[in-house]
């Protein structure tokens, strides 16, 4: 019994010396294709991809008490430690001088059964025009088993314990690319950003109201189409701790956090709705869906206009994935550039990004959204696509698979359009303004706003 005793004291001690040490391999140059599915060529923007794998012992977390509803917990962590080794992969400028100093650290989703970089395909143009570093962190189990499917010669050697484990396994990726310069080839970061989108944007809010204050390892959040509520904060194996709903983030942080929404996501979370407050901003995008059209072309999109043309071009003649309706075309990948640059710039400053009016919801069934004669939602922010519109974006549709997720498109006849706009010019001028108020109120990004006037002139409204 004394020998077990020992070993078992010995293996705690190994154990705690390898939390105090992460050990950062890398860079992962093969054997066979790595990373996430890359879209384009990132030398075409000057960009450059690596990988390393991050080594590391992480902790799961109980709480005495039941989950509050209002975020504020305190949990506990478990005594067991369980050994992991995941990937994080680095999107970075070749040259360090472009380097802007902030991290995008984003939580990889794995709805579809694989690590896929969902903020990453929404917002690398911003990203990619004013330096930042993008890191995608395998943190779910689903994500690391995948990849160890997918390329088992690169990723068999991977080993992820559980997503109760996966909040740990977060707070050392952040720990690593502040503090380790192999992550990031050489690069000193000043601020890190954590993001999420869907199933992660519900993992980050469970990681904000449970790990922030204890750990303090980023800088600052945002949270990208939430649910009602957070992620599990321990699951099966171990015993399951499920916040309820609805769960709000907790309002006693010190760091910003920014919630942006599309429309389907306010009928689904308008319950957990939170006010703005000096460290909280919730921004609700009026005529956009959960996934869209961008979610399809955006991994091509190497910032030339040419996608923003294509985006116009579908609300006319929009795509179908054999949904009930065709998917939507809306305007969320230009918003939610807008929202990082406005919480870096937050971060940067000082100065907060702009109060978001709500979007309206039915007084009497909250689960629908009051609309305009076209079918356009009211209230929100606003942009030239629901203001000057060509099309009814809406956030619902139906089908199969994710249909429910993409929205619809419903262009508007030639009548509609001719008691809207007296000709070609008429149109241009009046979405011409509607992008210089979008960019004047802090929700379209400078940088954005001619590709997006282009993409007007060049349709054929009006004529």
């Amino acid at each position: 019994m004394q020998q077990l005793v020992r070993r078992r004291t010995a293996i705690v001690a190994m154990v705690v010396a390898l939390v105090a040490s992460s050990c950062v391999i890398g860079p992962i140059t093969g054997p066979g294709p790595g990373g996430v599915p890359p879209g384009f060529d990132l030398s075409l923007i000057d960009y450059e991809r690596s990988e390393v794998f991050l080594g590391e012992a992480a902790r799961s977390y109980g709480s005495a008490d039941p989950l509050s509803a209002d975020g504020k917990w305190t949990v506990i962590p478990d005594a067991q430690y369980q050994l992991f080794l995941t990937r994080l992969v680095v999107n970075r400028p070749v040259d360090p001088a472009d380097f802007n100093g902030t991290v995008i650290v984003e939580w990889m989703n794995v709805t579809a059964g694989a690590d896929l970089p969902n903020d990453w395909t929404m917002a690398h143009n911003e990203y990619t025009r004013n330096g930042y570093v993008w890191v995608g962190v395998s943190a779910q189990a689903v994500g690391v088993n995948a990849a160890k499917v997918q390329n088992p010669a690169r990723y068999g050697n991977l080993n992820h314990p559980g997503d109760s484990y996966s909040y740990d396994i977060f707070t050392e990726a952040g720990r690593a690319i502040a503090s380790d310069p192999l992550v990031l080839g050489g690069l000193t970061p000043e601020r890190l950003i954590a993001t999420g989108e869907s199933q992660s944007a519900s993992r980050l809010v469970t990681y904000i109201n449970a790990r922030h204050l204890d750990e303090g390892v980023f800088d600052g959040y945002l949270v990208h189409s939430r649910g009602s509520g957070g992620s599990s904060l321990r699951q099966a194996p171990l015993g399951s701790i499920v916040p309820p709903r609805p769960g709000f983030i907790r309002d006693d942080l010190d760091v910003p956090v920014m919630v942006v929404q599309a429309e389907d996501d306010v009928i689904r979370s308008n319950s957990a709705r939170q006010p703005d407050t000096a460290l909280f901003r919730l921004w609700e995008m009026t005529g956009t869906a959960h996934a869209d059209s961008y979610t399809l072309n955006g991994p091509r999109d190497v910032g030339d206009g040419a996608t923003d043309i294509a985006m116009f071009n579908y609300m006319r003649n929009p795509q179908s994935l054999g949904c009930d309706k065709p998917i939507n075309a809306g305007p969320h990948y230009l918003i939610l550039q807008a929202a990082f640059a406005g919480l870096d710039n937050w971060l940067r400053t000082g100065v907060a990004p702009p109060n978001a009016p709500r979007i309206a919801l039915n007084p009497s069934d909250p689960s629908q959204l009051q609309r305009d004669a076209l079918g356009i939602a009211l209230g929100g922010i606003r942009s030239p696509h629901v203001d000057v519109p060509v099309a009814t974006l809406d956030g619902l549709n139906d089908g199969l698979g994710f249909c429910r997720l993409f929205g619809s498109t419903t262009p508007l006849t030639d009548t509609q359009l001719d008691a809207l706009y007296a000709d070609h010019d008429d149109f241009v001028a009046q979405w011409t303004a509607s992008v210089n108020a979008a960019v004047a109120a802090g929700f379209f990004n400078q940088s954005d706003a001619a590709n997006v006037i282009a993409a007007a002139a060049l349709s054929d409204i009006g004529n």
